[in-house]
């Protein structure tokens, strides 16, 4: 499949290298196609809709505000359209892509190492197919190839295309928030006399072994807490000035500052 990406910013990017496979491309700084280009391997083209006549699939990775836009050069060449837009549900891009196959998808930055969370908007009661020509085997068979294509890069999960902009909240933001909270353990010991090179090796390397560890305990938080907590001992303290100073809360603010919802 050959896959081609319109735009080229930090989360094309991270897909391309999380595929290590030639793609087609294009964006609106010609040189920062070029360097995806020759970074990945693969061409930049000068225009959208060239790189949609040449893709099998092509991978929305332009800014939102631009859909109508870059549809008006896509939707007669385009074969298949996957889309990372944030806040673009399938009903809008069926609406500017009718009559082609058309995917939702939500990835994170770690595609880039191929430990990515990736979230597919799916409808619960599928349209009938799009495109005539082929059929429904046809359509299956591509639809397959297409997450088969998103799940190399880490754990793909499938969600109703309403809660997406939730799980966006969840997982394409994490990786920002993850990197903020190492940075807080970081300073915390640099405060106390860790060299900070010394401590962020220190902390990266737990938050990885700990998500490891959490999917081997089958991703349940409170068993792993309770491994490491000892009823009145040093855990059980550093847990509890967290909760005090509202922990949860402020993941819970986050989500909704994410979703338009918070005051």
């Amino acid at each position: 499949m050959q896959v081609g990406l319109i735009g080229c910013g930090n989360m094309a990017r991270a897909l391309a290298r999380g595929w290590r496979r030639p793609v087609l491309c294009s964006d609106p700084i010609a040189e920062r196609a070029r360097g995806l280009a020759e970074e990945v391997g693969g061409e930049a083209l000068a225009s959208n809709a060239e790189v949609a006549r040449r893709s099998d699939l092509v991978v929305l990775c332009h800014k939102p505000a631009q859909l109508r836009e870059v549809a008006a050069e896509l939707a007669p060449e385009a074969r298949a359209v996957a889309s990372i837009l944030a806040s673009i549900p399938l009903k809008a891009l069926r609406l500017c892509y009718p009559e082609r196959p058309v995917y939702r998808f939500i990835p994170s930055l770690p595609v880039e190492v191929r430990q990515g969370a990736v979230v597919q908007g799916i409808e619960t009661v599928r349209a009938a197919p799009d495109v005539a020509e082929g059929g429904e085997r046809g359509e299956d068979a591509l639809d397959a190839e297409v997450t088969q294509l998103f799940s190399q890069l880490g754990t793909l999960v499938a969600l109703d295309d309403s809660l997406v902009d939730v799980a966006t909240g969840l997982m394409s933001c994490a990786p920002a928030y993850v990197a903020l909270v190492a940075e807080a353990q970081v300073d915390a010991g640099v405060r106390r006399g860790i060299p900070a090179h010394l401590g962020a090796q220190l902390v990266v390397q737990t938050l990885a072994g700990t998500a490891e560890l959490l999917r081997e305990r089958g991703y349940d938080t409170v068993a792993v807490r309770r491994e490491v907590t000892s009823p009145g001992g040093l855990t059980a303290r550093g847990v509890a000035a967290l909760e005090r100073a509202g922990l949860r809360s402020a993941f819970d603010d986050a989500l909704d500052a994410v979703l338009g919802q918070g005051t």
